[in-house]
This record gives structure tokens, sequence and C-alpha cells, in this order.
């Protein structure tokens, strides 16, 4: 891995990280008055937003492809990322936890870890993708 990349994947991790505070933030605020399915949609969207704005302008500074073209593959990457964080965190909030007999916010605990889950796929799907 060179310099160059290092620093940018260090960079998407800065930005992925404020993006993932954005969607664990509104996916609690969302599940009062939805539910945790939806609420993991909803916050997904906010931090979609979120990651795509800080992406291109910190991140991703000089793609050779238009905005049209970048807005496009970025939600195609992150809909496969998104069923990965839904899968992920249904799975542990519904199943894994409650057989530990875990009870301690179980949901966004949840949530937490299907939302990293796909840091390195998504990575490489908006370096080769979305920002080429």
């Amino acid at each position: 891995m060179s310099i160059r990349t290092s620093r940018q994947f260090a960079l998407f991790l800065v930005a992925g990280g404020i993006a993932a505070l954005a969607n664990v933030g509104s996916r609690i605020i969302f599940g009062y008055w939805s539910t945790y399915a939806m609420s993991i949609v909803l916050a997904y969207i906010v931090g979609m937003i979120v990651a795509f704005m800080l992406n291109r302008l910190f991140v991703f500074t000089t793609p050779r492809n238009s905005l049209h073209h970048q807005v496009s593959w970025f939600v195609i990457v992150n809909i496969a990322a998104l069923l990965q964080t839904l899968v992920v965190s249904l799975l542990l909030a519904r199943w894994l936890f409650p057989s530990f007999d875990m009870h301690w916010h179980v949901e966004t605990t949840s949530h937490v870890v299907g939302v990293l889950i796909p840091v390195v796929t998504s990575y490489l799907g908006h370096r080769y993708l979305t920002f080429r």
C-alpha cells in the first residue's frame, strides 16, 4: 500500500467515522417513531449523504468521472453496504445477543457493529467505482 493510498484510507476512515456517528445517532432518533429495521434504513440514508459530501471534499479529491457518475456509483456501493449492515444488525439484535442473554443497548450495539462491517468493501467500491 503506497503512502498516498494509506493517507487516503485514513481520511476515508475519518469521514466514515463521522458518517457512522450521523448514521447511529439518527437511527436512535428514528427509532422513537419507527421500527428497528426501518430506522436503520432511514439512518443509512443520513449517513450516506454525510459520507458522500465528506468523501468528495476530503478523501477522493481528484475524480476523473462526472458528478452524476459519482452519485450513481455511490448509491450502488452503499446499497450493498446497507444490506450488509441491515443483515448483521438484525441477526445480532434479534438472535445472537439475546441467545447470550445480552439485553443492554442491544439494538444500538448491533447497529454499530453492522455499520462497521462494510468498511473495506465500501472503500474499495468508492475508490475504484465511485470516485475513480
